[in-house]
């Protein structure tokens, strides 16, 4: 009997955690659970008989992967997975999988709110602007990105898209007028969405080149990662241009000097709010749990990210 291990030091909500329990009980399998853990040991010991494990935000490193010797699968429920050791799943033969697409509503849906809770002065009281006829541009088309153009398109924005990957016409399907580049993206949009995930070439790939393209009454918004803006490019933004305004799902390391030289030109969650709702806890939970049975029953790979 295949076990598989939930490891979550941020629970899943009860509905998921049964809808992740009905699918194993389904195939057989055995569902340990470990959650709200504290300790990297309880870690260590619960992963060390388990074929597979499920995870959220907890970070899967090679001294992990050491201890779950018997693991052929790690599948991290949501769409960004820099808190795996990739490199390291690779040489042990661990297939890695995300769950793209089950949190990209709700990724879309903070963006946007974080957007208009910002044009309106955060709700103080003063007056402030709309969003709609604003030019929106979003850097990385994917799921979340998609979406970010649907619910803006409904605001009565004009949304532009870059992704080198995909084609125009993918674009042009999903509402968005397609740039050429970065640059032509940055230079149009008063609001900038980035929703590219944290790759070795997208590190720190925001400097301020771009941001200063930006026309005036800029905003950028942040629901993907921190690790995409160059921390020093941002705080030159900030001083060089009044107008500039930063809102972010996660706060950068230099969020302290942002907060005491410019008041009222940031919003940052108190922590990471893409993911946080019912819905896609659910989503992301039984999905993981479906892809664990259709890589053990039929060798589906589909969603692997350590190609």
């Amino acid at each position: 009997m295949k076990k598989i291990l939930v490891a979550t030091e941020k629970p899943f909500a009860r509905p998921a955690v049964d809808g992740i329990a009905d699918v194993f009980k389904q195939a057989g399998y055995e569902l340990v659970l470990l959650e709200n853990y504290k300790e990297k040991k309880d870690l260590l010991s619960a992963v060390a008989d388990a074929d597979a494990m499920i995870i959220r935000s907890d970070k899967v490193t090679e001294e992990v992967l050491e201890a779950g010797s018997k693991l052929k699968i790690v599948v991290r429920a949501g769409a960004g997975y820099d808190n795996v050791d990739i490199a390291a799943s690779t040489r042990r033969d661990v297939v890695v999988m995300n769950t793209p697409g089950q949190n990209s509503n709700a990724v879309a849906e903070l963006a946007l709110g974080m957007m208009v809770y910002t044009a309106r002065n955060y709700f103080n009281g003063t007056p402030g602007t709309e969003l709609r006829g604003k030019k929106l541009g979003v850097f990385a088309c994917g799921n979340i990105g998609k979406d970010i153009a649907r619910i803006a398109s409904g605001f009565g924005m004009e949304v532009y898209g870059f992704d080198p990957f995909l084609e125009r016409t993918v674009l042009e399907y999903a509402g968005m007028m397609c740039t050429a580049s970065s640059e032509e993206l940055f230079s149009q949009c008063q609001y900038i969405s980035l929703n590219a995930p944290v790759v070795e070439h997208t590190i720190r790939l925001v400097n301020f080149k771009l941001l200063e393209k930006m026309p005036e009454s800029a905003t950028l918004v942040n629901t993907a990662r921190k690790e995409l803006v160059d921390e020093d490019s941002l705080l030159k933004m900030f001083a060089e241009r009044p107008d500039f305004k930063y809102i972010s799902d996660i706060a950068p390391d230099c969020s302290a000097e942002i907060a005491e030289k410019y008041p009222g030109r940031f919003f940052f969650t108190p922590k990471k709010m893409g993911a946080q709702t019912s819905e896609a806890n659910i989503n992301a939970g039984i999905a993981a749990a479906r892809q664990i049975v259709g890589f053990f029953e039929q060798g589906d790979k589909t969603y692997q990210v350590n190609l």
